[in-house]
């Protein structure tokens, strides 16, 4: 699975962006499909997840409420809709694939990660 992230862009705090995950292949409902981050100076930290048929989903305690992780199989898209950004919430943002148990949340647990996309949100 190829996975390409896109959708990043700078936005002022309290405002939205909406970050998209394109996959090759055919096999893309196959995997549980996860965002994660990465700040300067920072470590890659989970952000979200979902299952493979969107039937659940699984969030960051600092992200709960303000993110929401969805997916369309039949485009073999994921997407992360983000409200309420925060300065914090600046960081490359990555997409990743997994066929670990439901929820991967370490990022040991996925086998594909797309390029980032980078996300700046100032005050």
């Amino acid at each position: 699975v190829q996975l390409q992230a896109y959708g990043g862009g700078l936005v002022q705090a309290g405002g939205s962006l909406r970050l998209s995950c394109a996959a090759s292949g055919r096999t893309f409902s196959t995997y549980s499909m996860g965002w994660f981050r990465q700040a300067p100076g920072k470590e890659r930290e989970f952000v979200a997840s979902i299952s493979r048929s969107s039937s659940s989903s699984y969030y960051a305690d600092s992200v709960k409420g303000r993110f929401t992780i969805s997916r369309e199989n039949t485009k073999n898209t994921v997407y992360l809709q983000m409200t309420s950004l925060k300065p914090e919430d600046t960081a490359l943002y990555y997409c990743a694939a997994s066929q670990r148990i439901w929820p991967p949340t370490s990022s040991t647990e996925y086998d594909y990660w797309g390029q980032g996309t980078l996300v700046t949100v100032s005050s």
